[in-house]
């Protein structure tokens, strides 16, 4: 990370700490104005409608919270059930994906899948599954599943790459295969990384899956688009709230997690 920062500020050119740093916010300044960032009217007519849409969120209307809980239960377990299903598929394919691992030839093929599986977004995911498996709650979890499954492929295989290679070089020196390697050596050896990326990965997907229902695909965002739609400000400021105090538990459990994972690792060394 030194390197990267001692290449882009240019520590060994008299000019670099200057010439860089100015180019990246020429560059910055160009394209927030093409994007219209420095539009006064635009601005100001920005402004005026937020304050009229914030105005209009409270207070909270408390009449929906039953409705709202039954479909917060159902996106905590579609998060659940997406988040650990493209966890199964990720663990075997990114073991596939790591060069220290996997063969040398099938690496590429197998992080082009990824790949191509990361260029899709949920949303679209999920309008596909919708599509095929008709509206409701089991398009939204393929599609977190489907989303999971690419990032934290990718996110599993380059901290499987990162493994220390002198433990890597320790367990080929017993006459271990790569299956042996792998289960010995590199999953343990990355195994807090990859149950933290889980865990982000969970809270994540429960805030993707609230998204997910302006496509039909269940949970509490069906219920936030049709807020939206009917300009119901306040019901949608309710469940905006609970959608916060979901995250916000779901935030502490997974502190509590790592933590005893943490120490139960630390313990047994």
């Amino acid at each position: 990370m030194t390197s990267f920062w001692k290449t882009v500020l240019g520590k060994g050119s008299p000019a670099g700490p200057y010439w860089r740093p100015i180019l990246v916010a020429v560059l910055l300044a160009l394209a927030m104005a093409n994007l219209g960032f420095f539009s006064q009217g635009g601005i100001i007519r920005g402004l005026r409608n937020g304050a009229t849409f914030a105005s209009g969120l409270f207070p909270p209307d408390p009449s929906v919270t039953p409705t709202l809980l039954g479909a917060m239960f159902e996106t905590v377990q579609m998060a659940f059930v997406g988040t650990t299903l493209g966890f199964v598929l990720a663990v075997p394919l990114s073991l596939l994906s790591a060069r220290n691992v996997s063969p040398r030839w099938l690496v590429p093929w197998i992080r082009s899948l990824l790949g191509l599986v990361r260029a899709i977004p949920v949303l679209l995911w999920a309008l596909m599954f919708v599509v095929t498996f008709g509206l409701g709650p089991m398009a939204g979890t393929l599609a977190l599943a489907v989303y999971t499954l690419g990032y934290l492929g990718k996110l599993y295989y380059e901290n499987l790459e990162g493994v220390n290679p002198e433990v890597l070089e320790a367990v080929r020196g017993t006459g271990a295969s790569k299956v042996q390697l792998a289960r010995f050596a590199v999953v343990p050896e990355a195994a807090n990384a990859l149950l933290s990326q889980l865990l982000f990965m969970y809270e994540y997907n429960v805030r993707s899956s609230a998204v997910l229902g302006f496509v039909g695909a269940g949970g509490i965002g069906f219920y936030m688009f049709s807020y939206i739609n009917s300009f119901n400000y306040q019901k949608l400021m309710t469940a905006v709230l609970l959608t916060l105090a979901v995250m916000v538990l779901l935030d502490l459990f997974s502190a509590r997690v790592r933590d005893r994972f943490l120490a139960s690792g630390a313990s047994t060394r």
